[in-house]
């Protein structure tokens, strides 16, 4: 039977749906009232509001992912493999975004757990049963959901410290604040080493994603010198990795491995099937 650009439409014109939906309340958080990347509460392992323009990169990316889906191969991966997780995903984002810009921030850490969860198990499902046939596979559908699964890995650890840390205005940093400070620091650290070692060419994306952060984190935590220079230590690790994958990935396109990929066939990091 003959591929029709209208096959499955429903589920189409929901990935659409929410894909809006999903950017529109990013973009609230930015340009809206309350101003929440500048004014929310700010832990110790608050990033530079900068940090979040990686929403945008995101977004970029997914909204390729939104036109792909109308061809036949991305058909084949986005709406066959992916199916209704994607508008999942997008509900689960909104409700997060909206309940950590409004404050609620032990609900939003509890919708960061769900979002993490879901974007593992698209992760999982594009890497373990759709291997990249073709670039557009790789930039609309692997490396979006690479990038985003790094950046949710983030926004756990962050989300947690926002809904259970102290506020740097008014509490100075204890020993255990350190101590929690350090072992978040360390986990993000070990994890984009994970994402390097892993296979040969690493996944290069989420990597990309955690070092964004530690970088952020390293410029706007100034405040306890302990603190700004740990996550600066964790950033150039962070980095050391993300150009160990790049390396290898350059290496295998020097050697004419065929298909370049950005990463390679994995279980999940973060959450489960």
């Amino acid at each position: 039977m003959a591929y029709s650009w209208t096959d499955n439409i429903l589920l189409k014109l929901a990935n659409v749906l929410v894909y809006f939906l999903f950017l529109g309340s990013n973009v609230y958080t930015v340009a809206g009232p309350n101003d929440i990347y500048y004014t929310g509460k700010d832990t110790y392992i608050t990033p530079a509001p900068w940090a979040f323009l990686i929403w945008s990169l995101i977004h970029l990316l997914l909204l390729g992912t939104i036109i792909y889906q109308f061809t036949e191969n991305g058909h084949r991966t986005v709406v066959d493999g992916i199916s209704w997780r994607f508008p999942l995903l997008a509900v689960l984002n909104i409700v997060y975004v909206n309940l950590w810009s409004t404050s609620h921030y032990i609900i939003a850490f509890i919708f960061a757990l769900l979002v993490s969860s879901t974007v593992t198990h698209i992760y999982y499902i594009v890497k373990k049963y759709h291997e990249p046939a073709s670039v557009s596979d790789e930039l609309f559908v692997h490396l979006p959901f690479s990038l985003y699964h790094g950046w949710t890995t983030v926004l756990v650890v962050l989300s947690a410290f926002t809904a259970f840390g102290t506020d740097l205005h008014y509490y100075h940093a204890g020993i255990w604040t350190k101590v929690f400070v350090f072992l978040a620091f360390l986990f993000l650290e070990s994890t984009a080493a994970t994402y390097a070692f892993t296979s040969p060419e690493g996944d290069l994306p989420a990597g990309i994603a955690i070092a964004w952060y530690l970088w952020a984190t390293f410029v706007h935590q100034t405040h306890d010198m302990f603190v700004h220079w740990s996550a600066l230590a964790f950033a150039i690790l962070a980095t050391l990795f993300v150009g160990k994958a790049v390396i290898a990935l350059g290496i295998k396109i020097s050697r004419g491995g065929g298909q370049i990929s950005l990463d390679e066939e994995r279980a999940p990091l973060v959450g489960g099937n």
